[in-house]
């Protein structure tokens, strides 16, 4: 079992709730096991990350990416992140918001191609 900070269970709530546009489209294609019956999670804790979408199964997280990503502190903070998670073997694939609207079959057959 992952370890996760309790102290992130609300605002997890909260992002939940409130989720981006292209999040909600995602979720739209994710959930419910449509994709070959893998489960996914959304706004889920591990250590003290919340990751946008995280498959235990498969061990995947799929992290949506608005403009404060590409930043340079993005890009670090987005580093060292991937960097943890990736030290518990979870693969991560990042994909900008962009591309969720514009291209979503595409990434929804990069994902399905690894599950």
């Amino acid at each position: 079992m992952l370890q996760y900070n309790k102290n992130l269970k609300q605002y997890s709530r909260e992002l939940r709730k409130n989720m981006t546009d292209a999040e909600r489209l995602l979720w739209s294609k994710i959930n419910s096991k449509q994709m070959k019956g893998y489960q996914f999670y959304r706004q889920k804790i591990i250590g003290n990350y919340i990751v946008d979408f995280y498959c235990p199964k498969a061990q995947i997280i799929i992290e949506l990416d608005g403009g404060q990503h590409y930043t340079v502190e993005g890009k670090k903070s987005d580093e060292k992140r991937d960097d943890y998670l990736s030290s518990l073997g979870i693969h991560v694939f990042r994909f900008s918001d962009e591309e969720v609207f514009e291209n979503t079959n595409e990434v929804l057959e990069t994902l399905w191609n690894c599950l």
